[in-house]
């Protein structure tokens, strides 16, 4: 397994490849879009965040919000290392704290009422190409993690794997 500062070079090393390739796809705003998200895929939103990690470190007194999480994603469990579901889970963890955050701030009058599902769903639907940039990006990101970690797949899928082949 890789360090937390091999992981970091690895994911600003291997963010403007990925962002080139993205750029000669889809073109040049989505190309820069995916070598940015890639690389703060990599170095906030690692798969290590369930843990005492350099991605968690990175969140400074953030941090706290992960509490929850590390409590309840084992460490390299398919939860936080599983292709495409870790991922899904962190995003979707993001993003129930950022609505947690805009409730209370909107219940304290900080912040005027704001839909934020709708607003999400708006920008979505507005950009889809945008969207998917992002997502393919953070997944690839994730990807590099399992790839330099040396096992690309969490332990419970390679002993469901085993036990059907």
């Amino acid at each position: 397994m890789a360090s937390g500062i091999n992981h970091d070079r690895a994911s600003m090393k291997w963010s403007v490849p990925f962002g080139l390739c993205i750029n000669l796809i889809i073109g040049s705003p989505y190309g820069l879009i995916a070598g940015v998200t890639f690389c703060l895929g990599g170095l906030w939103l690692s798969p290590d965040l369930d843990t005492c990690s350099e991605a968690l470190k990175k969140w400074g007194f953030l941090k706290l919000i992960w509490f929850p999480y590390r409590k309840l994603i084992p460490h390299r469990s398919l939860f936080s290392h599983g292709p495409l579901i870790g991922t899904t889970i962190r995003i979707i963890y993001l993003n129930i704290c950022l609505a947690l955050l805009v409730a209370i701030a909107t219940y304290l009058r900080i912040i005027p009422e704001i839909q934020l599902h709708i607003y999400l769903l708006e920008s979505i639907n507005n950009n889809p190409k945008l969207f998917i940039t992002i997502l393919l990006s953070l997944e690839a990101s994730a990807w590099l993690h399992l790839i330099k970690d040396g096992d690309p797949l969490p332990n419970e899928f390679l002993s469901w794997w085993h036990k059907y082949k």
